[in-house]
């Protein structure tokens, strides 16, 4: 029962503090036998009970905490069941009797009860007259058909919410904004409870129980009407077959089901991330801000890192950092919810773990997750960036390539991740895979998305491979490294960097060896040879001797690093470290100040030789 405990201890810690009290962003959290509902229109009435105007509901107030009752918090469709205060317009005029007679029955036993108000005493004669269709019209909000109705459906069901004007400079007209009178609701409705108490499961005592719990917990990803607790279901065997009834399953109080669902979704509307069909969310039940899981752990200045030392510096006094503002004894509570159907919620995935052991397991997974980025320095990709550097499609958009990954897929690989990086769960076979057969065919993208999934790659490489073997990959080049897909990564980056040196300032196509790329990865002695032979033959000569004698002497120390290897390896699949010996073979190339080599200026005005763009694969 760790979710729910944790929602409970949330509530109880914040209730004081936040219940009620709507902030300048998200949503306030909403007291027990309230609800947050999205308002269209407010009425401003004053204090004889008369019409003043009407308008659409401002977008500050678009969210507003409303009574509820168990049954018209669960209600669907046409349930004749209201609101006790703000409601649709159906429920409010006589057109529509059944529902107007539900309202005014409900708005008149609390107006009638020992916990009455004098906003109730206004609204209820306003609405008795039976004009409140006619008068929302007459401010031009809606359309009325010759029948007298609403012109359209969705019209019937615009949310009404009230204003009660008392010339007092200290009133609270909005009537979701009076706290007197969200507390009178609250102690009426506990006083029409007349079921018998039983134990509560959650708080460990005897309370009147829940009859119905709230839906409308997590809102996003279509999740808007599925319920977390329900064990209603009498007909489709739900509970039946273990238990009879379904509070031998389990017995929650009304008020402790109150408190939890209202405190989920406080967290998931103001803290919660959506992605794909699941909804992510990371909290301490006190309120300590805690870093996210998804992101990368050095946030801002990790850019400016450039040696691996001082990147794991960063690391450190980021990490001592955080643990110096959270209390030893805090945990972090991790959850993602998913709905299977429109009607039932599931928490695909929870974690509970002390809070200074969670920012600990960030760092460390930061600390070896990570890979050089061009100029913003060593940095480690965010969860969402691997899943779409695996699994994603590259299309185009405008003159850019982007990564598409479909919904359901993302939100799924996003919680393997999740629970690698927050668990200490090794980095999975297929994922590494993905990525690196992403980094194999660059060609297909633009050059900002080739170095964000050749980058993400070689770290995820660089993470699998510490997991699964203890093996820690340096990130700087390693010339003698005895790993021939390393030596082969370091050729391709090689036979690129002579093409490209020969290519006019805006010349765009793709150089040989980038074409051969995804060949060389399979067949890595066969297309080796090939380029190499292009090279020699159209590419060479426009290179001035000195380029020519810097780029023989380096893929001469190449080939005979993988020389060294026996015969039957050298032409065998290459293994994925191979992109990081092309990442940091062709980086040191563009980074040296080496004569010759960097630019298209160290090329002859030689005419132009035979073409390589079709060369092919040999059958």
């Amino acid at each position: 029962m760790g979710l729910i405990e944790q929602a409970y201890e949330t509530y109880c810690a914040m209730e004081k503090q936040y219940v009620g009290v709507y902030g300048e962003k998200g949503e306030p959290l909403v007291p027990i036998s309230h609800q947050i509902v999205k308002a269209d229109i407010e009425i401003t009435l004053d204090e004889a009970g008369n019409f003043l105007n009407a308008r659409e509901a401002a977008a500050e107030d678009a969210k507003i905490i409303v009574p509820v009752t168990e049954k018209s918090a669960g209600r669907t469709g046409d349930t004749i069941c209201a609101h006790p205060l703000c409601d649709q317009i159906r429920f409010l005029t006589p057109q529509y009797p059944q529902k107007y007679a539900a309202y005014l029955t409900q708005l008149h036993q609390w107006e009638n009860s020992a916990y009455s108000h004098p906003k109730l005493h206004v609204i209820a004669r306003y609405v008795e007259r039976g004009t409140v269709l006619q008068d929302i019209a007459d401010a031009g909000l809606i359309k009325i058909n010759a029948d007298g109705f609403p012109a359209s459906k969705p019209q019937e069901k615009l949310v009404v919410c009230w204003r009660v004007e008392s010339g007092e400079t200290d009133d609270v007209s909005a009537c979701w904004k009076d706290r007197s009178l969200l507390q009178a609701f609250i102690d009426y409705y506990a006083s029409t409870k007349q079921e018998e108490p039983v134990f509560c499961m959650v708080s460990g005592t005897n309370a009147i129980p829940a009859t119905q719990h709230p839906k409308k917990i997590v809102t996003a990803n279509s999740c808007a009407n599925a319920k977390l607790v329900s064990a209603n279901d009498t007909s489709g065997f739900t509970y039946r077959g273990r238990f009879t009834t379904d509070a031998q399953a389990m017995t929650m109080g009304y008020e402790a089901s109150q408190k939890i669902h209202n405190a989920i979704h406080w967290l998931a509307a103001n803290q919660g991330v959506p992605i794909g069909n699941r909804t992510f969310l990371c909290w301490n039940p006190k309120g300590i801000e805690l870093p996210k899981p998804r992101a990368a752990f050095l946030r801002g200045n990790g850019g400016t890192q450039v040696k691996y030392s001082d990147y794991r510096k960063a690391l450190s006094e980021t990490l001592r950092g955080w643990k110096n503002t959270i209390p030893s004894d805090e945990k972090a509570i991790v959850t993602a919810f998913a709905a299977a159907t429109s009607g039932r919620l599931a928490v695909t995935y929870y974690s509970e773990l002390m809070a200074q052991d969670f920012v600990e397991r960030l760092c460390n997974w930061d600390d070896i997750c990570c890979w050089h980025n061009g100029p913003y320095g060593i940095q480690s990709p965010s969860l969402s960036q691997i899943v779409d550097c695996a699994f994603g499609t590259v299309r185009k958009s405008g003159e850019k390539t982007i990564l598409e990954t479909d919904d359901r897929v993302k939100g799924q690989q996003l919680q393997r991740m999740l629970s690698c990086r927050v668990d200490k769960q090794k980095i999975p076979l297929d994922i590494r895979r993905a990525v690196a057969g992403k980094a194999s065919n660059l060609q297909i993208m633009d050059a900002a998305l080739r170095e964000k999934v050749l980058s993400t790659a070689c770290a995820v490489i660089r993470k699998y491979y510490y997991d699964w073997y203890q093996e820690e990959w340096n990130m700087a080049l390693e010339p003698e490294k005895k790993d021939i897909s390393y030596q082969y990564g370091r050729l391709l980056a090689v036979f690129e960097k002579i093409e490209r040196d020969t290519y006019d300032k805006n010349e765009g196509r793709e150089p040989n060896a980038i074409r051969m790329q995804s060949v060389l990865a399979k067949r890595p002695q066969y297309a080796s040879c090939i380029v190499w032979e292009q090279l020699k033959k159209a590419y060479y000569p426009k290179l001035k001797p000195n380029a020519r004698g810097y780029y023989d002497r380096l893929v001469g120390q190449i080939i005979a690093q993988i020389s060294d290897f026996p015969d039957g390896v050298q032409n065998k699949a290459l293994g994925d470290t191979y992109l990081m010996g092309y990442y940091l073979q062709r980086n040191a190339l563009y980074t040296s100040n080496t004569s010759g080599t960097g630019s298209a200026d160290h090329t002859e005005n030689t005419s132009d030789t035979e073409n390589t763009d079709n060369c092919q694969e040999e059958e």
